[in-house]
């Protein structure tokens, strides 16, 4: 596929391939762009600002909306290609499009409602012959920087938020899954969005990322990714407007009173889906000692049901990681764990991508699988002997961005809501859990600002103070 830059699709001599993380087969090649590229991209998308600006809001929407349409439409198309670039099932990939019909769908309806308030200028003494209010206005140029594990509706989160609000947005997205980036970007132009109002450039963040967040004339940066790169991104950025969602290695509490096999179900769900590579994968399963055996026991057969193999197979339950290497460091991790006490009771083992679906259990708190993020098809247990033990431990995290407990002690519930430090918080399900309405974003190195279409279209705007004299 080419890369779409001041209203062109371009094609270069230099190319990157795409891979199928199943087999290693080329699916496509995608430009690799240059220095030169990111400043046409970039003098492309500040004049785009101005065009998106003067936009009214009923035709933003107009064009969300039939993007949205567009998506739905091609359900089945987007989720092919999804599972084929990315590697996760295809229920999944299927499960990703039609979020991001509802990410479109709700970012179209925030351009809409883009409101002010009035200001009561008479409570403020001496102003009382004043009138005052607010307005919103977009920041301008919106860089947008996705991450490979959800190519389609990640993006989305980004995008569509953005156009609503009426800014012209850059693309970048992760060099492995470059297609579904592309693809949401021809369906924007198919249903009218004006030629500059986006860029989609394609190639290696220190060549293309990290110039482009270093560029004044970009005024908000809207990233999801790694703890490392989100501040590397801060520190080139400058004085603009940034969200950074980053990683996380989530606790995921199961206290004595919990329903045990749905709790086994759902922890199983939500530290294997896209063989785990989800920012708020459980990773961190913290048990009451007095049902830690039975918890391991019903456990276990659920981890065991996941069958891996090649994603296309409707019969598979988990698909490859998106490259060997990462694999081979999940591996190295467990195999770490294994040497200082911990003990592997479901998988631990690897072959070229795919990694087998595993359970450790008596994993220490001083271990690396329990204090940086896996970001993998494994899941660490550890035993405690309180709620107090069990928050305190949850919270033993640079992370904070996603966090569950399973009880029916609604004291327990209200403690962990309270003081657990985290940006999501999830009574009686999985950390791995999100609407696409909802306010999204975790606390402390999880990142900053929040996403969500109604949430996100707040980050990307400024707000003005008019006062009448």
């Amino acid at each position: 596929m080419k890369m779409y830059i001041a209203g062109e699709w371009i094609d270069k001599s230099a190319k990157m391939e795409v891979l199928n993380p199943y087999d290693g087969s080329v699916i496509d090649t995608v430009p690799k762009a240059d220095r030169d590229d990111v400043e046409r991209a970039i003098a492309s998308a500040a004049r785009g600002a101005g065009v998106m600006a003067a936009l009214p809001a009923h035709v933003r929407y107009r064009i969300l909306h039939r993007t949205a349409e567009l998506l739905e439409e091609r359900l089945e198309e987007l989720a092919r290609l999804i599972t084929l670039e990315e590697g996760k099932v295809l229920g999944e990939a299927l499960a990703e499009v039609a979020r991001a019909v509802q990410t479109i769908t709700l970012s179209a309806e925030e351009a809409k409602r883009l409101y002010g308030e009035t200001l009561p200028m008479d409570a403020s003494p001496g102003a009382e012959s004043r009138f005052g209010l607010t307005i919103r206005v977009p920041c301008g140029v919106v860089l947008a920087i996705s991450p490979f594990n959800f190519p389609l509706n990640l993006v989305c989160h980004k995008v569509g938020p953005a156009l609503a609000a009426g800014n012209a947005v850059i693309v970048k997205p992760a060099s492995d899954t470059p297609l579904s980036a592309l693809k949401l970007t021809e369906l924007l132009l198919e249903a009218g969005l004006p030629e500059e109002g986006i860029q989609c450039i394609t190639g290696s963040g220190s060549t293309v990322g990290l110039p482009l967040c270093a560029d004044p004339r970009v005024r908000k940066i809207t990233f999801t990714g790694s703890r490392d790169v989100g501040e590397q991104i801060c520190r080139v950025a400058g004085i603009k407007k940034v969200t950074l969602e980053l990683g996380s290695n989530s606790p995921l509490i199961i206290m004595r009173d919990a329903e045990l096999e749905r709790a086994a179900q759902v922890t199983a769900s939500n530290g294997l889906a896209n063989a785990g590579q989800v920012c708020i994968s459980a990773q961190r399963v913290l048990v009451d000692k007095h049902v830690y055996g039975s918890f391991v026991d019903a456990l276990t057969p659920a981890v065991r049901a996941f069958t891996t193999g090649n994603p296309l197979d409707e019969t598979v339950k988990m698909g490859p990681m998106i490259r060997e290497q990462d694999a081979a460091r999940v591996n190295s991790w467990i195999r770490e764990a294994v040497s200082e006490g911990a003990r592997v009771v479901v998988g631990g083992e690897y072959a070229g991508t795919m990694h087998a679906p595993t359970v450790l259990t008596d994993v220490d708190p001083k271990m690396r699988v329990f204090r940086e993020e896996l970001f993998g098809p494994a899941m660490g247990l550890t035993g405690f002997d309180s709620i107090d033990e069990a928050i305190a431990l949850a919270n033993d995290s640079a992370y904070g961005l996603s966090a569950g407990v399973f009880t029916e002690n609604v004291h327990w519930a209200l403690q962990f809501a309270r003081r657990v430090h985290s940006g999501n918080i999830m009574i009686n399900w999985g950390p791995q859990w999100r609407a696409d309405l909802m306010p999204y974003g975790g606390l402390k190195e999880s990142g900053l600002g929040k996403e969500g279409p109604k949430y996100a279209v707040e980050e990307m705007t400024e707000l003005k103070t008019v006062i009448f004299h």
